[in-house]
């Protein structure tokens, strides 16, 4: 144990271990982060409450489909590199839930997280008995990880919020506050049980974080989402700005332990940046962070130190984002959750890593299109992936492994290359066990498919 009291595991000892763990199973009592109620007014009954935490610091906002918890990541150290206090907000978490709400880069610390808690619960129980009169569920678990994290943000205080959406846009419980700025992240089919069946329906929700008077910060998106997009910038008087259009990557290449890149920005143009993260959509990823900073520091006219882009995006780090957490053999742990997130995952593989094979272990929730990531997978490193360990993680949405079965063999997989493995522990055994065969030195294996697979596979593997 370090002299924080924390033990190697990175866990808590002691009381604030005890109390945060019992102030998370309090919120996973409430209605799961899945079942987000589509309403906003408890969240402003909650702000007016509680002194407008929601309007005590400016806010940059973020929502889209993919790569949302990585820009917002990349964000924040730059703003941190331009000496800013920061507060950024994003979910889901890894391995324990003040993860989701950082401060100046680093989960909130747990007696902070505990006596903020503390000092709201009253306020939120009279707000439960208000819904429970009214006849509508007390707030869910996303409502209130939200209110606590806006309540912490105004408690510290920080000089700009990064709030990354939960889902959607509209009506997501962070939508409580008005960003300066929204950034709009590639937008692509997910969620369509709540979102809608095709892109411009989903680009309708997500539209809704832009606020009159914003600045809309969007990447490259596909013509119906874009379209939308832009026609409610013009609605509410917001500026805008698309990747492709105004900024982008101008260059990149492939370095150690990441890229070398070169953007363009809105107000200048910044050359040789290191950025310690794995593909494309990585490279892009910074393009969209510096322009929303240009467009936060300076209306998207003043152009940035350059050596303070340089100095914040060198230092981001973004768990569970092709991150290596083993060798011999490496272990690559990606939390793509659906078909565009697995084709970036495989693309920034194939380009960083020269592995003689690869072995697949995947889990999949409930709510996802498991055939088509599958497909994506297979199709993307279809030269060095035969190998597929299906799995689950111990949230109750999984798909239980064998039933992935199908869904394998459609997108191409043989099925004596298939292996099911319901514990995930036994999952990795297997592909240690089989990327090892024949003494090969040379492969890897990719754990994926969603973020409680990822979570669960980095704490059995010691991260």
């Amino acid at each position: 144990m370090d002299d924080t009291g924390t033990d190697s595991t990175g866990i808590s000892a002691g009381l604030d271990r005890f109390s945060v763990e019992s102030v998370y199973a309090e919120l996973l009592g409430r209605a799961p982060e899945n079942r987000m109620e589509p309403r906003m007014a408890p969240l402003y009954r909650a702000m007016e409450i509680l002194g407008e935490p929601n309007r005590a610091f400016p806010i940059i906002h973020i929502t889209g489909t993919n790569g949302k918890t990585t820009t917002a990541r990349m964000i924040e150290s730059i703003l941190l590199a331009h000496d800013l206090r920061t507060g950024r907000y994003t979910s889901p978490h890894l391995s324990r839930v003040t993860e989701r709400i950082s401060i100046d880069g680093e989960p909130v610390s747990d007696g902070t997280f505990v006596r903020v808690w503390d000092e709201i619960k009253p306020y939120l129980d009279i707000i439960d008995g208000e819904l429970l009169v009214a006849g509508e569920p007390r707030l869910t678990y996303f409502e209130c990880v939200t209110i606590l994290a806006f309540a912490i943000f105004a408690d510290e205080p920080i000089d700009v919020g990064v709030i990354e959406v939960g889902l959607g846009g509209i009506t997501d419980a962070t939508n409580v506050g008005d960003g300066q700025v929204a950034v709009v992240t590639p937008i692509s089919l997910d969620h369509t049980d709540l979102l809608g069946d095709t892109v411009e329906d989903i680009a309708l929700e997500k539209a809704g974080i832009i606020k009159p008077g914003a600045f809309l910060v969007s990447a490259i998106q596909p013509h119906d989402a874009a379209q939308v997009l832009l026609e409610r910038a013009r609605e509410v008087g917001a500026e805008f700005r698309f990747e492709g259009v105004e900024f982008g990557v101008e260059s990149r290449t492939v370095a150690v332990g990441g890229q070398v890149v070169s953007l363009t920005g809105l107000a200048g143009r910044y050359g040789e940046l290191l950025v310690p993260l794995h593909g494309e959509h990585q490279a892009e990823n910074a393009a969209l962070a510096v322009a929303a900073v240009e467009a936060f520091l300076g209306g998207g006219e003043r152009e940035l130190d350059t050596v303070l882009v340089r100095n914040g995006l060198r230092a981001v780090t973004s768990p569970g984002r092709l991150e290596v957490v083993r060798t011999a053999p490496s272990i690559i742990v990606d939390a793509a959750h659906n078909p565009a997130g697995a084709r970036a995952a495989a693309k920034g593989i194939n380009e960083a890593f020269d592995f003689s094979r690869l072995v697949l272990v995947i889990g999949i929730l409930e709510d996802k299109d498991a055939a088509g990531m599958l497909a994506e997978l297979h199709e993307e490193l279809g030269g060095i992936l035969e190998d597929v360990c299906l799995t689950q993680s111990t949230s109750p949405r999984s798909v239980p492994a064998a039933d992935l079965l199908q869904a394998a063999l459609s997108a191409g997989f043989a099925e004596e290359n298939i292996n099911i493995a319901p514990s995930l522990d036994d999952a990795l055994e297997w592909a240690v066990m089989k990327v090892e065969e024949n003494n090969d030195l040379a492969g890897g294996i990719l754990v994926t498919g969603s973020i409680t697979v990822v979570g669960e596979a980095r704490t059995l593997l010691g991260k």
